[in-house]
């Protein structure tokens, strides 16, 4: 069953009696020329419509006495010549009955109802400070609202940030939205999978982006859920690496940050594997220590426990093999807890480990709890969605062991926060150095 009217309903439980909650969709945006990028629907806006159209807005009214709540679309007319160019439209019956609205509307009679239903409204709930266009939209909405104070119409008193709780709904996935993160995540990790196949010293990094683009594609999924990052030997050492041009050479390792959107829902994979199917001895080190500190910071997934325990679980792993492998130096830095305090480590490891994951790969929700004064690091729950990606860079520099220089090597899986610990949603894509070299010898 669809949770889109269960989310609506829950939205409106928590806002004030008669109030009323605006929120559009996102706009289509000009590529070049007459050609739209591939549209992509606002993740809040879909959250509580399922509705994917663009020129789509959405309008809850909470009870009030004798009054019902009611939830209203205004999206595009059904249009039969402009299907014949551009593919089918629900229009307003159709996306009405098949999303479960109370109403539904042609968006172009939006300006002329928003002030009847926003008379005599307490406040409205609303996106404030994202769309300047939107913003004067609604001023001008509450502008002919005011208009009739003569009338003895009302317009709204106060305004909320409608984002601010969506964000702390979005927070924590059902059962759907992990079925849908979970699809996401095996599609993901399959592809991770070809793409260690495919991979031989002498392609260029684009040819494994397109390995994983084939069986994001082919698997149904619709985008990929960002870029993807296919970084060989000390490209790896740039977090953000987006070119994908270079060749990759014999002996070098391969960086791939890469997941796919399933219906709405992201995964963020990062694999790092080596190009002729073999892990050097210096760089299956690094790998190995990176590893365990992944195992660390998921074993420090619990409900309960403090956001931040993940990353000081990983950061203790890495920084203390960082003072076995000769790349910080007690005499400099002093104990590991020394450096850890300094923040020596970040010389190697200046990222966080992980972040949250939904609907937007960087998903909404605040990582600290702002209820309390001195804002801590909020507890995690059953149901957060989350990444672990600790990692490693090396740079050539001075004192750094020139065995280590240019490995970069980050390991990154999505997990979900359970009543016991967490689920993994990623284990399909291959992790153990065993397994990585089995499954790249396999295919030579």
């Amino acid at each position: 069953m669809m949770p889109y009217a269960g989310r609506r309903a829950r939205l409106l439980a928590r806002m004030q009696p008669g109030a009323v909650a605006v929120l559009g969709t996102a706009p289509e945006v000009l590529r070049n020329g007459d050609s739209d990028y591939p549209y992509r629907h606002d993740s809040h806006f879909y959250y509580l419509s399922g509705y994917t159209e663009p020129e789509s807005f959405l309008v809850l009214v909470a009870a009030r006495g004798e009054q019902a709540a009611r939830s209203i679309l205004f999206c595009r007319e059904k249009n039969v010549e402009r299907e014949i160019w551009e593919g089918f439209r629900f229009g307003p019956d159709a996306a009405r009955q098949a999303f479960g609205f109370d109403e539904a509307w042609p968006i172009g009679e939006l300006d002329a109802r928003m002030a009847d239903i926003l008379a005599d409204a307490p406040a409205l709930y609303y996106p404030l400070g994202v769309n300047a266009a939107r913003d004067a939209q609604v001023a001008g909405w509450l502008k002919a609202v005011r208009a009739r104070a003569r009338t003895g119409v009302a317009a709204p008193q106060t305004t909320h940030h409608l984002l601010g709780m969506l964000d702390e709904m979005r927070l924590l996935k059902d059962d759907y939205e992990i079925a849908l993160m979970a699809r996401a995540g095996l599609i993901s990790g399959q592809a991770h999978a070809r793409a260690m196949r495919a991979t031989r010293p002498g392609m260029f990094e684009y040819e494994i982006e397109a390995e994983l683009l084939h069986e994001f594609r082919r698997n149904g999924a619709q985008f990929p859920a960002y870029p993807s990052i296919v970084a060989a030997g000390a490209n790896a050492c740039v977090l953000h690496y987006s070119a994908n041009n270079r060749q990759v050479l014999d002996g070098e390792l391969v960086l791939v940050d890469a997941g796919c959107e399933f219906d709405g829902y992201a995964a963020d994979i990062t694999r790092t594997w080596p190009a002729n199917g073999r892990f050097t001895d210096p760089q299956r080190t690094l790998y190995e220590l990176v590893l365990r500190a992944q195992a660390a910071a998921i074993a420090a997934v619990e409900p309960g426990r403090p956001y931040s325990a993940i990353h000081d679980a990983a950061v203790r792993v890495l920084t203390e093999g960082m003072f076995d492998l000769g790349l910080l130096d007690r005499d400099k830095v002093g104990s590991p807890d020394d450096a850890i305090a300094a923040r020596a480590y970040a010389q190697f490891y200046m990222h966080g480990t992980g972040h949250w994951l939904g609907m937007d790969v960087h998903d909404v929700g605040a990582y600290r709890d702002l209820t309390l004064p001195d804002k801590p690091s909020r507890a995690l729950l059953p149901g957060m969605a989350l990444t672990v990606e600790p990692g490693i860079y090396v740079r050539p520099g001075e004192g750094v062991p020139e065995r280590f220089w240019d490995i970069g090597i980050r390991i990154e899986d999505d997990v979900v926060v359970t009543d016991a610990g967490c689920r993994v949603l990623t284990g399909d894509a291959p992790k153990d150095v065993a397994e990585i070299e089995a499954l790249m010898q396999e295919s030579r």
